[in-house]
C-alpha cells in the first residue's frame, strides 16, 4: 500500500515532492523511467496538467499509473483552462474512482502561450472556484447541491507565493483559499530565505502544511531570467553573482543550501527540476 502524503503531513514528517511533466505521447515509458529513479526517495510526484498550455497526457491517468505501478503517491494538477464546471466535476469524480486523492488546484495558462494557440479557453472558474468544487464533492454534494452516491476524499492543495510584493494581500488570498477548502500549500520557488521565513510565520496560524518550492538553477542566464521576467520570484545579489561565476555547479550548491534551510523552517520541499532527475537525486543524496 502506498503511504499517503496526507498521513505523512499529519505525522509531522518532512516531505519531498518532485514535479514531472507528462509525456507528449500515448506511452508512459519515459515518465516511468524518471519515476522509478525516485522510488523510496520522495514522498509524492506532482504531475502537471498540460504545463505552459502545451499538449501532454492526462495528469489524472498518469498519476494513477505511477501511484499503483511505481508505488509512489502522486499529486495531480488540475487547471480551469480546459473545462467548465461540469467537466471539472466529472474529472474529479473519475480521479477519486482511480484512487488519486491529492490534487493541486490551478487556474492554468492561457492557450495562446502554448502549442495550440487557437484553442478556446474556458476559465468558467479560477483556482478558488476549483477549490470550492473539490471541497463540495468532499462534502458529498455536487456544485448544484445534489447529493452524490459517494463523497470524494481529496487532499486539496493550493499555491502560495513567498515572494509576493504585498504579503498582506497574499495572506488574505491564502485565508480565502483555506475557507474554500485548501488542505496544504506548495509554493513558487524561493531563493530569498528571509522572505520564505516571513511567509512561513505569516501562514503558520492557519495550520496548513507548507512545502516551499525549489527550482535548481542551471545557468546564470536562467537565474537572471527568473529574477527579471517571472513575477514573484526574486534572487539575492549574492546568488546572482555566484551563478555568474560558477554556472550549474554553483546552482547545485545553492539548491542544496536552500534545501537544508527549508528543512529547518517548512513542512516539506517541492522540487521542480525541469525534468533533470539527476539533480533531484544529487540533492536527496546530500541532504
Amino acid at each position: 500500500m502506498v503511504a499517503s502524503l496526507r498521513d505523512k503531513h499529519k505525522a509531522g514528517q518532512f516531505t519531498i515532492t518532485v514535479e514531472l511533466d507528462p509525456p507528449k505521447s500515448a506511452s508512459v515509458t519515459k515518465t516511468f523511467k524518471e519515476a522509478a529513479q525516485l522510488m523510496d526517495r520522495v514522498d509524492a510526484i506532482n504531475i502537471a496538467d498540460c504545463p505552459m498550455a502545451k499538449l501532454r497526457m492526462s495528469p489524472i491517468a498518469l498519476a494513477h499509473l505511477i501511484k499503483y505501478r511505481a508505488q509512489i503517491d502522486t499529486i495531480f494538477h488540475l487547471t480551469c483552462r480546459d473545462r467548465n464546471i461540469l467537466g471539472l466535476q466529472a474529472e474529479l469524480l473519475g480521479a477519486a474512482a482511480l484512487g488519486v486523492d491529492n490534487i493541486l488546484t490551478l487556474t492554468g495558462d492561457e492557450p495562446a502561450r502554448g502549442d495550440h494557440p487557437n484553442a478556446k479557453p474556458v476559465f468558467e472558474v479560477d483556482s478558488m472556484g476549483l477549490l470550492q468544487i473539490a471541497h463540495t464533492l468532499n462534502s458529498g454534494f455536487d456544485l448544484a447541491g445534489n447529493p452524490l452516491d459517494e463523497a470524494t476524499n481529496f487532499y486539496i492543495g493550493t499555491t502560495g507565493n513567498p515572494g509576493a510584493d504585498d504579503l498582506e494581500e497574499e495572506k488574505a488570498k491564502i485565508i480565502r483559499k483555506v475557507e474554500a477548502g485548501a488542505n496544504f500549500i506548495q509554493t513558487q520557488p524561493i531563493y530569498d530565505l528571509e522572505k520564505a521565513k516571513r511567509f512561513i510565520d505569516m501562514v503558520a496560524p492557519l495550520g496548513l502544511p507548507v512545502m516551499l518550492g525549489l527550482i535548481p538553477l542551471k545557468s546564470f542566464k536562467m537565474a537572471n531570467y527568473l529574477h527579471t521576467k517571472v513575477p514573484g520570484i526574486s534572487l539575492t545579489e549574492s546568488i546572482l553573482k555566484r551563478m555568474e561565476q560558477g554556472g550549474k555547479e554553483a546552482g547545485l550548491e545553492i539548491a542544496l543550501e536552500i534545501l537544508l534551510e527549508i528543512k529547518k523552517i517548512a513542512h516539506g520541499v517541492h522540487i521542480m527540476p525541469l525534468n533533470d532527475i539527476s539533480t533531484v537525486l544529487y540533492l536527496i543524496d546530500h541532504v
